[in-house]
C-alpha cells in the first residue's frame, strides 16, 4: 500500500546514481530511521533538487511509495548549521558510514537522530573530537541493543575503581585483571580490550580531558564496534588514518 509522509527532519548519509539523471538517497529521519529515497531527476543541471541534497545539512523532506525504496516528493533545506571542513567533514563521513552499516533500515530512533545532529553541531562549531565522537558511538550502540556498562565490575557488582585495570569482555561488561588473574583463567578475555578503570568512570562521565582515557576509550571503542560490525572495515577510518600518514 502506498504511503505519503510529509515534514519529515532528516539528513542525507549517502547519495548514489540510478540512472542518468536520477539518485538514491539514503537518508536518516527522525521518526522513520534510515530510508532509502528515488530522487527523480536529481542529477539534471536544472533540477530544484540538485543542489538541496546535500550531507551533514538539516532538510526537511516528503516521500511516498510502498516499495523498499519510496520516491522523493520534496526536500528544503533548514539552515542554521555551519558546514563542516577539513578534519571534521572526515569525522562526518565516518558518523555517517557508521549508521548506514549498523542501522538497519525503517528502524526509528529519534534519540540517535538527535545525537547525530548535536554530534554534527558541535564539530562544525570546532568542538574537542574525542567527546562528540564517543559520545555517539556509546548511544548508538545502545539504541541498537548493545549498550555498555563502564561503572560496575561484572563479577562482583561493585564500581569499577579508578586505580583499578579492567578487561573488558565485549559481550558483558570490564571484569578485575586482577580477579581472572587469581581464578588461573582468562577465559574469553585473550583478545578482550584492557582498560584502566578511570577511563571507564571518564567514559561513564563523557569526560576526555584526561589524554589516556582518549586514547584508551578510542581504542575501546573501535574494538567493540569492530565486533558489532562483524569484522567489516570502515572506509572512512581507512581514509583517515591514510591522510594521517601522509
Amino acid at each position: 500500500m502506498s504511503k505519503r509522509v510529509d515534514g519529515q527532519s532528516a539528513y542525507v548519509l549517502h547519495l548514489h546514481p540510478y540512472s542518468e539523471t536520477s539518485l538514491v538517497v539514503d537518508v536518516f529521519t527522525r521518526d522513520h530511521g534510515r530510508v532509502p529515497l528515488l530522487a527523480r531527476g536529481a542529477r539534471r543541471p536544472r533540477s530544484a533538487m540538485r543542489g538541496l541534497l546535500m550531507s551533514f545539512q538539516p532538510l526537511e523532506l516528503g516521500w511516498f511509495g510502498g516499495g523498499e525504496v519510496k520516491t522523493l516528493a520534496k526536500a528544503e533545506w533548514l539552515g542554521g548549521m555551519p558546514l563542516l571542513g577539513g578534519r571534521c567533514l572526515l569525522l562526518g563521513y565516518y558518523l555517517n558510514e557508521l549508521l548506514l552499516k549498523m542501522l538497519p533500515r525503517e528502524d526509528a530512533h529519534s534519540v540517535l537522530f538527535d545525537a547525530y545532529a548535536a554530534a554534527l553541531r558541535a564539530l562544525a562549531e570546532g568542538a574537542a573530537d574525542a567527546p562528540e565522537l564517543r559520545r555517539f558511538e556509546k548511544t548508538l550502540l545502545k539504541e541498537i541493543g548493545y549498550g555498555l556498562t563502564l561503572d560496575v565490575e561484572m563479577e562482583t557488582g561493585q564500581p569499577v575503581v579508578a586505580e583499578g585495570e579492567y578487561t573488558y569482555l565485549i559481550e558483558r561488561g570490564p571484569v578485575a585483571r586482577a580477579g581472572l588473574a587469581q581464578q588461573g583463567s582468562q577465559r574469553d578475555a585473550s583478545d578482550s580490550p584492557i582498560v584502566r578503570g578511570k577511563t571507564l568512570i571518564d567514559m561513564a562521565a563523557d569526560d576526555y580531558s584526561d589524554p589516556r582515557t582518549r586514547v584508551e576509550s578510542r581504542q575501546l571503542m573501535r574494538q567493540l564496534i569492530a565486533h558489532h560490525m562483524g569484522g567489516k572495515p570502515l572506509q572512512s577510518r581507512r581514509v583517515f588514518m591514510e591522510l594521517q600518514e601522509l
